[in-house]
């Protein structure tokens, strides 16, 4: 999930408009590729990565140089701008920085090639019933939703949507778990004889009345962002996220579709890589949606459709650090004085999303979860000797303090190509467009 900035600061979208040009659109799955990492793959990597496991179209969030080489098919302005915990911030400038936007591009004769969407969250619409034939735009957004809705139809340009069981299981511990799958374990729900027994077809086809009811019967949806979290919540872990991906990758093979429309569905999954700069405001889990892990490592197995093998192909040639950790020393005592502004820095600026209940590292002692700490931040600190001078407690090993599930990774080498990225890609842009790519 993203957060928008200002939308109204299309001016930005100048920098990018030089990189747009057309090309045929492609079939398959799509993936969500992110770059808030302290040590991202280097782009070719993640392009010969993603060509590898035959995933034909990508969604960027920022405007990374080094990612820039593929061709573009949409430009999405924002990112779930009407999202109610906004509080209605951004409702008066999505409409003009879509109109703006989509007037450069046809100045730029780029106008009936390069399309122009709004990724919008599920909550943007909502069923007064169980089921989906109900479906309308939120009542406290409806007129503003009418209007993108038919600005975005008037141009041809999709209803881009982002779906999310697990962040309903997350916010609603009453949300019946195994509705968010989608083998067929769930209580059925009756919608006018149409039998619903997965969350994301009910969602899905709620919109597809919505737009119905509105007046735009034959627009065409994008899922935008789906996907589930492997660390960082209690139900965020490899078997359910294996099984969630899985059984989305499955039940939309062969064109099958929902319900209400039996056709194709255009989804990107949320997301490909780890990211480990993320805001952790949404929750813990924000840093683990990747179905590789930071070093483009598959998590679990996941069958796309589109490898001879069946399974997720690792990225190639990855460069890591020298085989080391920084951990507790075994002669401190735990009611050491420095230990915990220790852990508190490392934590604050590492990544300490995988400790806590029902996580992949929830089951270690107190001395291993200073030791964690610790490691997060002397990796992420390239293992520099100074990056492992916490005072008099910590220590540097080269025996691997992995324990069961947890992990104590060793980092991948800096990457420092795309000079040009720190100029272009700060927090004016980043959220504020996507690029939705398509490789030949």
């Amino acid at each position: 999930m993203r957060n928008p900035t200002r939308v109204s600061e299309i001016c930005v979208i100048a920098l990018l408009i030089s990189f747009l040009y057309w090309m045929e659109p492609v079939n398959g799955i799509g993936a969500n590729w992110g770059t808030q990492s302290s040590h991202p793959l280097p782009p070719e990597t993640v392009v010969r990565m993603l060509l590898d496991n035959g995933i034909q179209k990508v969604k960027l969030f920022d405007a990374d140089s080094g990612a820039l080489r593929a061709l573009s098919k949409y430009v999405a302005v924002g990112n779930e701008p009407f999202l109610a915990t906004y509080n209605g911030s951004f409702l008066e400038t999505t409409l003009p920085a879509l109109e703006k936007i989509q007037a450069a591009l046809v100045k730029a004769g780029l106008g009936a090639k390069v399309k122009v969407t709004v990724p919008q969250n599920a909550d943007v619409y909502s069923s007064l019933t169980s089921g989906p034939s109900s479906g309308d735009f939120r009542a406290d957004i409806h007129d503003y939703m009418y209007k993108i809705t038919k600005f975005l139809n008037d141009n041809g340009s999709p209803f881009t949507v982002n779906i999310y069981p697990f962040i309903s299981l997350y916010i609603d511990s009453n949300f019946p778990v195994e509705y968010a799958f989608f083998d067929g374990q769930a209580a059925p729900i009756n919608d006018g004889g149409t039998t619903y027994t997965n969350m994301f077809d009910a969602n899905y086809d709620t919109l597809v009345w919505a737009l119905q009811k509105n007046g735009f019967p034959n627009m065409g949806i994008i899922v935008g962002e789906i996907g589930w979290p492997s660390d960082g919540d209690r139900n965020a872990n490899n078997e359910y996220a294996q099984r969630f991906m899985q059984g989305f990758m499955t039940h939309i093979a062969g064109g099958k579709g929902t319900p209400m429309r039996q056709v194709p569905i255009e989804a990107y999954l949320f997301s490909l890589i780890d990211e480990d700069q993320k805001s952790i405001q949404p929750g813990n889990f924000e840093r683990h949606w990747g179905v590789f892990s930071y070093d483009g490592q598959p998590k679990y197995l996941l069958n796309l459709g589109t490898t001879t093998t069946g399974a997720l192909i690792p990225a190639r040639n990855v460069r890591y650090l020298q085989r080391k950790w920084c951990v507790l020393k075994d002669s401190v005592k735990l009611d050491d004085p420095s230990i915990a502004q220790s852990v508190s820095y490392a934590c604050a600026l590492g990544d300490c999303t995988s400790l806590g209940y029902g996580t992949s590292c929830g089951d270690l002692d107190a001395k291993m979860n200073i030791s964690y700490a610790f490691n997060s931040y002397y990796q992420i600190n390239n293992q520099l000797d100074e990056a492992c001078k916490f005072p008099n407690v910590s220590t540097i090993t080269k025996d691997d303090p992995t324990t069961g599930s947890c992990k104590f990774g060793i980092m991948i080498e800096q990457y420092y190509g795309g000079a040009d990225r720190r100029l272009v890609s700060g927090g004016l842009v980043a959220g504020l467009v996507m690029l939705l790519l398509a490789f030949l």
